[in-house]
Parts: structure tokens; C-alpha cells; sequence
């Protein structure tokens, strides 16, 4: 039986320093400001095709630049939201989860430790750019 095609990505990232994030320009010194906090997981839902954070606050902006510990569970779901795949590792996967241009104007780079990501507020990832599957990378 051939799996469907995945459509969104749903993140359970377990944080180290919640306050490497700003929400509406604040900083998140403890993680209470961040949409989709769930003890100590980050835990959002990303549409592949244009880097939409489902169900996200309208009206809510956020940067993000966690570091996760090798900690993290990955899964890719289908239309309707049940998983398919389960990322093969604990790193975080780059080209899902680092977007947009740093400072030197250089594509972000996590080295499988960060996740990067600016989301303005309508829910859409700034700079995102839709990442080549591979089932390589997913069980």
C-alpha cells in the first residue's frame, strides 16, 4: 500500500531556553507567550506547501531560534492530519525547520540543533521555502 503524499509537518520539540524567542517584539523570557507551548515542547503544526502555522493567533508575531537537544520527535501527516512518517532522527530537520535570510544575508542554518523561524501575523513563515521530501529521511 502507497503511502499519501504529507502535507503538513508536526513539530514536539523539546526547548532548552524558551527565551530565545520574541512574541509581538517581546521577549519570551519563559516561554508563556509562545503559541503552542505544551509543557516543556513546542509543538506546532506547519503546512508544507506555503510554511502556514495552522491555528496560529491572528495578529501574533514570533521569532523563534530554539535550540532543542536532540530532543525532538518529527512527523509528517496527511490531509487529514494523521501521521505517515516519523523523522528518522532526533536532530531538527534544517530544511523544514530554518527559514529566511540571518543578518550577513546567508540562508539560516540550525546544524540540526535550532529552529529558526519567523512567523508574522496572519501565521506564515517568513522566507520559507517548501522542502524537498525525501523518504530517506523519514520511517
Amino acid at each position: 500500500m502507497t503511502k499519501p503524499n504529507p502535507v503538513y509537518l508536526q513539530v514536539k520539540a523539546a526547548v532548552r531556553y524558551w527565551e530565545d524567542a520574541a512574541v509581538n517584539g517581546e521577549e519570551d523570557l519563559n516561554g508563556t507567550l509562545i503559541p503552542f507551548r505544551e509543557g516543556d515542547q513546542w509543538c506546532p503544526v506547519i503546512r508544507l506547501a506555503d510554511g502556514q502555522v495552522m491555528e496560529w493567533p491572528q495578529g501574533t508575531t514570533a521569532y523563534v531560534h530554539y535550540k532543542v537537544c536532540d530532543e525532538g520527535e518529527y512527523f509528517l501527516l496527511d490531509e487529514n492530519r494523521q501521521q505517515i512518517y516519523k523523522y528518522r532522527d532526533y536532530y531538527v530537520p534544517d530544511r523544514y525547520l530554518c527559514h529566511g535570510i540571518d543578518s550577513y544575508g546567508d540562508p539560516q542554518i540550525g546544524y540540526g540543533d535550532y529552529i529558526i523561524l519567523s512567523i508574522n501575523e496572519t501565521g506564515l513563515i517568513e522566507g520559507y521555502k517548501q522542502p524537498r521530501f525525501s523518504k530517506d529521511d523519514w520511517e
